[in-house]
């Protein structure tokens, strides 16, 4: 048998087009890695351009919308079992406790998230805080007896504390809000979704260490960094219940009196 043997010229021929093929590949390996330091460099300019302030105003807004989500759900709970739910069993079990309420501190704890459903916790990783009235956890909730007792309180244009809902006596006739959820915000105090304690970082928060510390009597106004306006540095975020809402959505459940 015969082989055709290949001039040595045609050899040296076929090699630089085998070799062309890999200088292809070195430039489309060096075209993505230009577009992927492109795409860092486009990302960190936006960062740059945004700041900080931009990107804390998002996770407010979605704290807000949690904090809606769980005062329908709550609004929703109530309209299915003819009464509120109690606080969660702790910071990382968010089941509704099992134990009836025997006082308004009893009521006041972190949204039972597990139980509703819904996320439990902000935009900086904090739990919901959670308190309602005692009386709206029982059912059947007693329209004509029962007295909502949450008040939310505001500062004036003096820095004075003036009520904004409800009033200083919660009255048949005259109702403050079943229950609030609220959120300790970015900076000072609240608790992990591990379960840890926050540090209070600030100085003269009064008003924040107020809303730690409530358990009928919550704050809300506009936030501040600024120590020395009334009330202090403040950033929490708070959602009431209104009661007319919560009675009209239960009455057409039928789970009203």
């Amino acid at each position: 048998m015969t082989r055709t043997m290949v001039p040595s010229a045609t050899r040296a021929d076929l090699r630089p087009l085998r070799r062309s093929r890999h200088p292809r590949r070195q430039r489309g390996a060096a075209l993505l890695m230009l577009l992927a330091v492109t795409s860092v460099g486009f990302a960190a300019l936006l960062i740059s351009a945004f700041g900080r302030s931009d990107v804390e105003r998002v996770r407010e807004r979605r704290t807000l919308a949690v904090l809606a989500h769980a005062s329908d759900a709550l609004v929703g709970f109530a309209s299915t079992h003819g009464r509120l739910p109690r606080p969660a069993v702790s910071a990382i079990d968010g089941r509704e406790r099992p134990e009836p309420c025997a006082s308004e501190a009893d009521c006041s704890g972190f949204l039972p998230w597990v139980t509703l459903g819904v996320d439990g916790a902000d935009s900086w990783g904090k739990r919901l805080r959670y308190s309602v009235t005692p009386e709206y956890t029982a059912a059947p909730i007693r329209r004509l007896s029962a007295v909502a007792t949450k008040q939310v309180l505001t500062r004036d244009g003096n820095g004075a504390l003036r009520y904004e809902l409800g009033q200083a006596e919660c009255l048949i006739y005259a109702q403050c809000r079943p229950a609030v959820v609220y959120s300790h915000g970015r900076n000072n105090l609240g608790t992990s979704i591990a379960g840890l304690s926050q540090a209070n970082g600030a100085r003269n928060n009064v008003d924040e260490i107020a809303n730690d510390n409530a358990i009928t009597g919550f704050i809300q106004r506009p936030a501040t960094a600024d120590p020395a306006v009334p009330g202090g540095p403040f950033d929490d975020l708070l959602v009431a219940i209104p009661l007319d809402t919560l009675y009209e959505r239960m009455a057409a459940a039928r789970t009203l009196p």
